[in-house]
């Protein structure tokens, strides 16, 4: 996960960065989170349902017609916004069912924050603090069960297929999480610049990729400065890679701590596409 003096030394994201992102396809700033919608072939609705420790909310993003393997996608540390919104999106239009989760639905409903410089300028830091102890690693594997039980009853769900999760920041560990508490339907993990991957705890990520199915496959890309901190982290996960049935990643990416982010002040679109290929690469492998 991010740390506070990483969050200092990112600098801004102007609005020339902003252009050339939208001018290439990438985000959406002005975006709405929620709204019903019919747009490019896809159906978009906010959604609720009962979950672990409260009321679970997200948007779901599906192709309008057909049932598709379906993806959990959870923010980074910011919360649920437009930015996420547009990933999950650009999921749905390459034939994904999507949701696009609330991480701090425990605490609070919908979007906390505009974007990233929103929570960064405005004491996010300590705002989601207690939101984020709520998500305990088994607090993270009720919901993800909750989460997998809600998508397979959707018209828009293929339930013969598996189901992937993406995350990010903090959420790069429940991505492993998820894929350990429910082997038997999620089939695929992308943790991007995710925190918490390495420990001596019996769910700590690392400890749990031989709990994966063994169809199963995992992304693990790590930014260039999370391993200059810690690079003996990419060498328990690859050694524990190794171990498992599944067949797991470990690559360290020229980005840093966010890159992959559309509204991160170090987005690189370059590495952010690269990680994006891989990740639909094992999307449609695994799923």
């Amino acid at each position: 996960m991010c740390t506070q003096d990483q969050v200092a030394g990112m600098g801004n994201l102007n609005r020339r960065q902003f252009g050339a992102m939208a001018g290439a396809g990438a985000v959406a700033a002005c975006a709405p989170v929620g709204n019903a919608a019919m747009a490019g072939g896809l159906v978009e609705n906010t959604v609720t349902f009962a979950a672990p420790g409260g009321t679970f909310d997200g948007v779901f993003i599906h192709p309008a017609e057909g049932a598709h393997p379906a993806v959990v996608l959870w923010p980074d540390i910011a919360g649920l916004r437009p930015a996420k919104v547009q990933m999950g999106r650009r999921l749905a239009e390459a034939g994904y069912a999507v949701l696009v989760a609330n991480p701090y639905y425990r605490s609070v409903s919908g979007q906390q924050f505009e974007d990233f410089d929103d929570w960064r300028n405005n004491d996010g830091w300590n705002k989601v603090t207690p939101w984020r102890e709520a998500n305990t690693p088994a607090a993270v594997q009720e919901t993800a069960r909750a989460a997998v039980a809600w998508l397979d009853a959707q018209d828009a769900v293929d339930s013969s297929r598996g189901i992937g999760n993406q995350g990010y920041c903090m959420t790069g560990s429940w991505t492993i999480l998820a894929a350990a508490a429910v082997p038997s339907r999620v089939k695929a993990a992308g943790s991007f610049h995710g925190g918490g991957l390495v420990g001596d705890g019996a769910l700590a990520p690392v400890n749990l990729l031989d709990d994966m199915a063994a169809d199963a496959q995992a992304l693990i890309a790590i930014a260039q400065d999370d391993d200059a901190e810690n690079p003996d982290a990419k060498t328990a996960m690859r050694a524990a890679a190794e171990d498992a049935a599944a067949q797991i990643e470990v690559e360290v990416y020229a980005g840093d701590h966010g890159w992959t982010v559309l509204d991160s002040p170090v987005y690189n679109q370059a590495e952010a596409e690269r990680a994006w290929s891989a990740l639909l690469q094992m999307y449609s492998e695994a799923l």
